[in-house]
């Protein structure tokens, strides 16, 4: 079981950039896929993107390819998402999900652990 924490959200002007962190804790962590959804007000959790423990595979949303790159630092057993030419339709409370042995990385239900979140919020 490994318990995850996110931090880095705020406010950001549309345009610019911003990075989120998420930790790792807890054993056998890198047995896992590890991805980071988004959530705005009444709408449904959605897949942001998804990398392997490994870092050998990634994996995007449409609407964020190009944009952001997720990434994993091993060392520091924490998980990235840096956000880049961020837009409004960005806004969102991002969360960092880990799963054991996913074979669909964009859907939900395959991940059983889940962050607090982080809000992020874009101007325009």
């Amino acid at each position: 079981q490994v318990q995850l924490r996110e931090s880095g959200g705020g406010l950001v002007q549309a345009g610019n950039s911003a990075k989120l962190s998420c930790v790792i804790s807890g054993r056998a962590w890198n047995a896992y896929t590890l991805a980071w959804f988004r959530q705005a007000p009444g709408k449904d959790r959605d897949f942001v993107a998804a990398i392997k423990w490994d870092g050998g595979s990634t994996v995007y949303a449409d609407s964020v390819k190009g944009r952001f790159t997720i990434s994993l630092d091993n060392s520091r057993k924490t998980v990235y998402l840096e956000m880049g030419d961020l837009k409004p339709e960005d806004t969102a409370k991002y969360f960092c999900a880990a799963g054991v042995e996913v074979a669909r990385p964009q859907l939900r239900y395959a991940y059983d652990t889940w962050g607090q979140g982080t809000q992020v919020t874009v101007s325009s």
